[in-house]
């Protein structure tokens, strides 16, 4: 058809502009240049794009139709750029994780901490993603490092379990049941629970294990994460058990833990793409990793014996 690059630019600088005076500017050049390259697109399309309304352009519909499929070409282009100046700036080396997104909050920052303070030139992409699509990409080979909950590798992959601990009570400052050391599933009876959402897999095995006990607890919060079950905790609006990642977490904000009495387990494993090319970095930041579960589980059992030791940081 004879469509240039150049009548593109134009087209989408006026789209974005809402006039030719102000594509003039984006394109550093003048208007009736503009003016020229647009008409001769419109020429060369067969169709105007444009309405000339008191001396101003009015995109038509095949005029938004089609600057929304060229934004999409831009997008795609911008995404390349962005990602080769990445590459550019963080020659030194890059690791990218895909993760389930309470890994991202509660157990990654201070193992990004540890690893950079001997990498301190390399760049840390970090991807919040829930399963299915974390099992996925990490078969796709899309990221260097992966952290799931599940026991199994991803098709194409190799899994390593890096932590393992129960699922924990936590409570408001204050609360009558922090005199026990650990909460039977009667504990809960009648009490005022906060939950997570009916579809959460510990939230399936925690109805599950109350339901075997007989055990009526008061649902009066339901949320997506634990980080916000947490958060309502320390609000004093009730009890809940939740991951002990993001529990221990909130202890700072002075929320308290207590053991369960029945055993939920919770899992962080480390997954590595069989077919990724790998480095010494990756291994570097499994190392940190492994070094970081160790702190956590001696901080996880001073919170719930009271914290009579030091915490490690």
């Amino acid at each position: 058809m004879g469509i240039e690059h150049r009548h593109i630019e134009v087209f989408r600088a006026v789209m974005r502009s809402g006039s030719v005076t102000g594509a003039a500017n984006l394109l550093y050049t003048s208007q009736p240049t503009v003016s020229r390259d647009l008409a001769r697109l419109e020429q060369l399309l067969g169709f105007a794009l444009f309405d000339r309304i008191r001396g101003r352009l009015q995109p038509n519909a095949r005029a938004l139709a089609l600057y929304e499929e060229v934004q999409r070409s831009y997008l795609g282009l911008e995404q390349i750029l962005a990602t080769a100046s990445s590459l550019r700036e963080f020659a030194a080396g890059q690791i990218s994780i895909v993760c389930v997104p309470a890994f991202s909050q509660s157990l990654l920052p201070a193992v990004c901490r540890r690893f950079m303070a001997q990498h301190p030139s390399v760049s840390i992409s970090i991807t919040p993603q829930e399963s299915p699509l974390l099992e996925e990409w990490l078969s796709a080979q899309r990221h260097d490092i992966g952290l799931t909950e599940h026991d199994h590798p991803p098709v194409g992959t190799q899994l390593e379990l890096i932590l393992e601990a129960d699922e924990v009570c936590v409570l408001p400052a204050s609360h009558p049941l922090l005199s026990k050391k650990e909460l039977l599933p009667a504990d809960f009876a009648d009490q005022a629970f906060v939950s997570l959402s009916v579809s959460d897999p510990y939230r399936i095995q925690l109805d599950d294990v109350f339901r075997a006990h007989g055990v009526i607890r008061r649902m009066v919060l339901e949320t997506q994460s634990a980080a916000s079950v947490c958060s309502l905790v320390r609000e004093g609006l009730g009890l809940a058990i939740v991951n002990p990642l993001t529990a221990l977490d909130y202890t700072r904000y002075g929320v308290q833990l207590r053991r369960f009495a029945v055993s939920i387990p919770f899992r962080v494993s480390l997954v590595c793409p069989e077919y990724r090319p790998s480095t010494p970095l990756v291994e570097h930041f499994a190392q940190a990793l492994r070094e970081e579960a160790a702190v956590f589980r001696h901080n996880l059992a001073l919170a719930l014996d009271g914290g009579q030791q030091k915490r490690f940081e």
